[in-house]
């Protein structure tokens, strides 16, 4: 293999890299924004009510 195709090769690999990183980034990004609103929905949710749950009612 001669030095222009092996640079060619290497250049390639290169910018896969850095294509596959930036995708990358960019999922953490989303990923941490949806953690951060998932959050904050759940600070607004409502306690459910105390009695709610507390007793079993089962007639046959």
């Amino acid at each position: 293999m001669d030095i222009a195709a092996l640079s060619m090769a290497m250049s390639q690999v290169s910018v896969a890299q850095s294509a596959s990183l930036q995708v990358l980034s960019m999922s953490k990004d989303m990923a941490e924004q949806q953690g951060q609103q998932l959050t904050e929905m759940l600070k607004s949710v409502p306690a459910p009510h105390p009695n709610l749950g507390g007793s079993l009612d089962i007639s046959v």
